[in-house]
């Protein structure tokens, strides 16, 4: 089968999109497909719209113009686009949307108008942006022209559903894990949990982004120390973005220098090994659509406290192996809640590197070639199989 996969970000922005269509990718591949990415962003050449890059065999299309902050938008891509698209003798477009993908968005028209099967996964949470869909109805347009719609997670899938009001299904195809780096190595060494004594460890992994809610963070630790006065803990957060300058002032303007550490962006190595170092894990954003650090964290054994209404509910079962709340306060009690409690705590360790989970690449690409099947037969095709 040849796949082309069509979204606005990619690397080297760094992000869940951009991460998780390059994993896809190459997993596609590994199982035997024709693989072509078309992205709107640049590469850090920033040479030329329409260069094709090739990374370790695969071709990547970066048809992003030159902006300002480097967007990743092209309103003239789409004639260049389109004639790549029927020039190149794809089976299937995948396209991934965001809130904002103006250049999927006419990606998605471009290959319905080539007569391709298109399947569309939204990577987003909609949130106020919920009414726009209702209003302009594109959403049930492409429903209506055979798309087959999935979402990363049953919470980012159900606004979908709504804004097609019945004109489609919306499927979960979620993001993947490699569990052999996360999974497997913490379950196969030694059933030793984090030390219960001395100084804890509470740590969350995120892009400084309003929408990941790093301040709100800061604030919901402030109160678990009000909480848990008797516990000796420190709070890391890691991640880049925006937000950093403000972050920073928030820490020192509450004198919380001393038991907050901001080491910015970590290697994966450096990832895992401060994971098995940690004891809690905190996802404190609400318009998280899936959350594929909360689940890298859980595959090492970290329980996870996250809120009920995240995609964190795909992979944490409350009071099994993490705790969900409704609010801000919710998570402050589960976090003082979890420093207190040894045996619930390590119960729950014991649980995640015992279980592995249900999102591994193998079974995630197994349901997007499904997907593929699904789009294929809403326009009444079918597709070739290696």
């Amino acid at each position: 089968m040849k796949i082309a996969l069509l979204s606005d970000c990619y690397l080297p922005r760094l992000g869940g999109i951009e991460v998780q269509v390059r994993d896809l990718a190459y997993r596609l591949l590994a199982a035997g497909h024709q693989v072509e990415v078309f992205t709107a962003t640049r590469d850090e050449r920033d040479e030329r719209a329409g260069v094709v890059e090739i990374v370790d065999g695969l071709p990547i299309h970066r048809m992003g113009a030159q902006l300002p902050g480097r967007l990743p938008i092209n309103p003239m891509a789409k004639s260049d686009v389109k004639r790549r698209l029927a020039a190149g003798g794809f089976d299937v477009a995948h396209v991934h949307m965001g809130i904002t993908s103006p250049f999927t968005v006419d990606c998605t028209r471009v290959a319905l108008q080539l007569g391709l099967p298109v399947a569309m996964t939204w990577h987003c949470m909609l949130g106020p942006a919920e009414p726009l869909f209702h209003l302009s109805q594109i959403a049930r347009l492409w429903a209506r022209s055979g798309v087959a719609m999935s979402a990363v997670s049953r919470v980012a899938a159900e606004p979908v559903a709504r804004a097609l009001a019945g004109r489609g299904v919306v499927n979960v195809v979620p993001n993947g894990i490699d569990a052999d780096h996360w999974w497997h190595e913490a379950a196969t060494t030694p059933l030793d949990p984090p030390a219960r004594s001395g100084e804890l460890q509470v740590v969350s992994a995120m892009r400084l982004a309003t929408r990941k809610r790093p301040v709100p963070f800061l604030a919901v630790m402030r109160q678990v120390r009000r909480l848990a006065p008797d516990v000796p803990f420190r709070v890391t957060i890691l991640g880049e973005g925006r937000l950093a300058p403000l972050v920073r002032r928030y820490v020192e303007h509450h004198r919380m220098s001393d038991w907050v550490d901001l080491p910015g962006r970590v290697s994966r190595t450096e990832l895992l090994d401060l994971y098995r170092r940690s004891h809690v894990y905190v996802s404190p954003a609400k318009l998280e659509s899936f959350g594929i650090a909360a689940l890298e964290a859980r595959c090492v054994g970290l329980p996870v406290v996250g809120l009920a209404t995240s995609g964190c509910v795909e992979f944490i079962d409350d009071g099994v192996n993490g705790l969900l709340g409704a609010d801000d306060g919710d998570m402050a009690r589960a976090v003082a809640r979890l420093l207190q409690d040894h045996e619930l705590r390590e119960g729950m360790w014991r649980y995640n590197v015992t279980h592995a989970p249900s999102q591994d690449w193998s079974s995630v690409v197994d349901i997007t070639l499904a997907e593929y099947r699904r789009a294929a037969a809403l326009r009444g095709l079918t597709l070739a199989s290696r």
